[in-house]
């Protein structure tokens, strides 16, 4: 399968946990339109694959994908947090920058704390890293081992907390609570007034976390696209 896509419009690539998959990531700045996605499609299909599935996609960003045959294949939450109304105080913790050899480690990390279907691999980690002007990567160490991450990037005055995992050995010590608690304190210390993040609609865990720290329910939510290709 080919990593590379023609199109400007589009990030095209296997999905980590099914090579046969094309998972489609739009650019946020650049249009797509149906006739595109249609193209994509047919590309796709004469690269040899057999479905595709697009990223986390708001109810806007859905509508060119929807007439060439795209379904919702899993819905998402999405929150908000207004940071001019302040952030929880940050307290002692394990948190360090990370650094470019942790990220093997990270990665472990991710796979032990999200489902198949969720897991990254190294291409997905350096998306989340360079999908914003300006991002924080930080680790949590515990006992000398990274035991948690997370990424968060700002573009403006716009906040994504686009990565959250804690391994689940580590569950119930609050590492979570304070990865979060890190990034939006970096983020508001910028100036950034509105902090976005989704989990999937099984996640009681994260969700709960996201809301005790501030975050609210957006009515839309975000919707994963899937379709098979001809």
């Amino acid at each position: 399968m080919t990593t590379a896509s023609p199109h400007r419009a589009l990030r095209v690539r296997p999905w980590p946990v099914d090579p046969t998959t094309a998972h489609l990531v739009p650019y946020a700045a650049r249009r797509l339109n149906v006739d595109t996605i249609r193209r994509v499609l047919a590309d796709l299909a004469d690269a040899g694959y057999q479905r595709a599935r697009t990223a986390a996609l708001s109810p806007d960003e859905q509508a060119p994908f929807l007439p060439p045959g795209f379904e919702v294949a899993e819905h998402l939450h999405l929150l908000a947090h207004d940071l001019r109304g302040g952030v929880p105080p940050l307290r002692p913790s394990p948190l360090r920058r990370a650094r470019r050899r942790d990220r093997a480690a990270v990665l472990e990390v991710d796979g032990a704390a999200f489902s198949p279907p969720w897991r990254l691999d190294a291409a997905g980690l350096r998306d989340a890293l360079v999908a914003t002007p300006s991002v924080r990567f930080r680790v949590a160490v515990v006992d000398g081992s990274v035991v948690g991450y997370a990424v968060a990037g700002r573009a403006g005055h716009r906040g994504y907390l686009q990565r959250v995992a804690v391994h689940p050995d580590q569950a119930g010590r609050g590492l979570g609570r304070i990865l979060v608690t890190d990034a939006l304190s970096w983020l508001a210390s910028r100036g950034t007034r509105r902090a976005v993040v989704n989990t999937q609609e099984g996640n009681a865990t994260a969700l709960a976390l996201y809301e005790a720290l501030g975050f609210r329910p957006e009515p839309a939510g975000l919707d994963v696209l899937g379709a098979p290709l001809p």
